[in-house]
């Protein structure tokens, strides 16, 4: 009988924690669309704090301590640092807060900084309401997420100061490539699949392939897997 109990309360005690919404906090500079992103999630979380710039974020998080921070990159304020500083500022004041990045912004700089600052994951303003809604249960779980386009400077991100400092980036490796074909390169390694080259490029996907085909010859290389590898080691994505 004692035994049930205690089976029954740990159950009621596992239930409730389940049920427990994950508490959210939002920074973003741009009032419509925080308004527009807090909108979405309050079915589905707790917003504790929304912020515009870098010091008032700092504060909220420090407040309210949210179990995951919406950021994005590019917010005013502080010592300029934009979002990697928040989450520098934040992390002694509120270790256990796992940070999201969201933004515009796709470029290897942003992603860089944020990431090894230590946020959990980048995603784009592309994303879907529903993708968003499951990346910050992801981050919250303790999972890596990040926009598949966003492959390649992860990996250079997370491989950062690991390179041997006396192996030099073999521009002759590069000078190899023609333009067109640098630029199918990039967007692949980048995690584009081949229409979406196409589409950006505005060539066909016949001509994509192609071209990655040409890539992979020229580099020596057998898959996209090793084409992303390589150029990220080399940061040119």
């Amino acid at each position: 009988m004692i035994s049930a109990q205690k089976a029954t309360d740990g159950e009621s005690t596992a239930t409730t924690r389940r049920a427990t919404p994950i508490r959210v906090g939002v920074v973003d500079d741009h009032e419509m669309f925080r308004t527009g992103v807090i909108a979405t999630l309050q079915p589905y979380f707790s917003i504790v704090g929304q912020s515009p710039d870098v010091d008032s974020s700092v504060a909220m998080i420090a407040d309210t301590r949210p179990d995951v921070v919406l950021l994005d990159v590019h917010v005013p304020g502080g010592s300029g640092g934009g979002g990697a500083e928040i989450l520098t500022r934040s992390q002694p004041m509120s270790p256990r807060t796992v940070f999201l990045a969201l933004s515009v912004s796709d470029s290897a700089q942003d992603v860089g900084a944020v990431i090894r600052a230590g946020a959990q994951g980048y995603v784009t303003k592309t994303i879907s309401s529903k993708d968003l809604i499951s990346s910050i249960r992801q981050v919250y779980e303790g999972y890596a997420v990040f926009s598949p386009k966003l492959a390649g400077f992860v990996l250079s991100a997370f491989h950062a100061g690991s390179e041997d400092p006396a192996s030099p980036i073999e521009d002759d490796e590069l000078d190899r490539l023609s333009t067109r074909e640098q630029e199918v390169m990039r967007l692949i390694a980048r995690g584009y699949t081949y229409r979406e080259v196409a589409g950006e490029l505005f060539i066909s996907i016949k001509t994509v392939e192609t071209h990655v085909s040409n890539v992979l010859r020229k580099l020596q290389l057998s898959n996209r897997s090793e084409l992303t590898r390589w150029a990220a080691d080399r940061r040119i994505v």
